[in-house]
């Protein structure tokens, strides 16, 4: 399966230790691991943290290709937070490199040429109008690639408006229950009305995304899929941190509608991936497949 994983590098900062990190990067190196071809777009300051950035990124399996080296701008960085669950709250420094990132014509027509069959996106990069249009004008470059929309909302990093926009060219919308409260307030409600089943129906009515997922922490997650919705419950660790365990769900997530399987092995196999990541430092610990099958064997 070939991606395109568009959005921000950035070194996520926790206490004296720094990790290479930002949602599409994390995506794109957890699902190297599982065997696709991932592009990533993006941009790192000509600084000391993008020359390391680009070196470690060598190191997952990434293309480099469309990474741009944007002299006199700063490599990103999110001031992490861990609270005691090991639950991150993040504070992300911008402008930074990935805010002025620009495709030319003939890097686009490379991109058209290789034909991804999936587009990954988030809401914290598309903040700014240019790359909203960018990624937009991408999507109808190659209208036989299918889009992923990791919404992973930050504080201060994202407007409804967008968010609406980047779920109405989703055909896979991923999301946590914190995320989707904050995006429908009929969550908060009692009864049906409240439930995330009820939010995944009417997401999916509203912008024509066949399949949603919303991920519960160590209790799971809940997918609707074709008019269906099931809850998969989640894999018991002793968690290191939580960052990153979210586009490790995702990557793992795509992995399993690419081999076919169904929503419940799709769920099961995406919340091992994610559970691994979250008892280890860092979004991009190391992990390997054997360690996901022992987990559910």
């Amino acid at each position: 399966m070939r991606i395109v994983s568009i959005g921000e590098i950035l070194w996520d900062v926790i206490g004296p230790a720094e990790y290479l990190g930002g949602a599409p990067l994390n995506f794109a190196a957890h699902a190297h691991k599982l065997g696709h071809e991932v592009v990533l777009v993006s941009a790192v300051g000509d600084d000391e943290r993008g020359h390391r950035a680009l070196h470690d990124l060598q190191q997952c399996g990434v293309s480099a290709e469309f990474v741009q080296l944007r002299r006199g701008k700063r490599t990103g960085t999110a001031e992490v937070e861990l609270g005691p669950d090991g639950k991150p709250m993040f504070h992300i420094v911008r402008p930074a490199a990935y805010d002025f990132v620009h495709l030319t014509r003939p890097q686009i027509r490379r991109l058209v040429e290789w034909q991804p069959q999936w587009i990954y996106f988030g809401t914290l990069y598309h903040t700014s109008k240019r790359a909203l249009d960018s990624t937009l004008r991408l999507l109808a470059e190659i209208p036989a690639a299918q889009g992923f929309y990791d919404v992973n909302l930050r504080d201060g990093n994202w407007n409804l408006t967008t968010v609406e926009q980047l779920a109405s060219h989703a055909s896979v919308i991923k999301l946590s229950d914190s995320e989707a409260e904050f995006l429908d307030a009929s969550l908060n409600a009692d009864g049906n009305e409240g439930s995330v089943e009820h939010f995944c129906r009417r997401w999916s009515d509203q912008y024509h995304c066949k399949t949603i997922c919303v991920t519960f922490g160590e209790r799971g997650c809940g997918i609707y899929k074709d008019g269906a919705y099931t809850e998969i419950p989640g894999c018991k660790v002793e968690v290191s941190d939580t960052v990153g365990a979210g586009d490790a769900f995702a990557a793992a997530f795509l992995h399993g509608l690419d081999q076919g399987w169904d929503v419940g092995r799709c769920g099961k196999f995406a919340n091992a991936v994610a559970a691994l990541v979250a008892s280890r430092p860092g979004a991009i610990p190391h992990w390997d497949v054997e360690e996901v099958r022992s987990m559910l064997a």
